[in-house]
């Protein structure tokens, strides 16, 4: 079995962006809705607004640390707006 894991961008209703990476996008986008998320709980709703699908696990850690620097933050800032 193939499995997908996937790198995500939430707007919070601060209007920040939280960045993150799950193999199961479904569930954790119902854990960040129902505050099961420490980190976004304060911040609710929140919005999906951007998603990458990768073959390997590694790959997807890399690009979510990669999205939180200010390089990708200035990238999802061109891409979202």
């Amino acid at each position: 079995m193939t499995y997908m894991y996937y790198t995500y961008v939430l707007k919070l209703s601060n209007n920040d962006l939280y960045i993150g990476s799950t193999t199961d996008l479904d569930t954790r986008l119902q854990q960040h809705q129902h505050a099961k998320v420490r980190a976004t709980k304060p911040y609710l709703p929140i919005k999906l607004v951007y998603y990458e699908a990768c073959l390997d696990h590694e790959k997807a850690i890399s690009r979510e640390k990669q999205l939180k620097t200010g390089f990708g933050r200035a990238y999802l800032k061109r891409r979202l707006t």
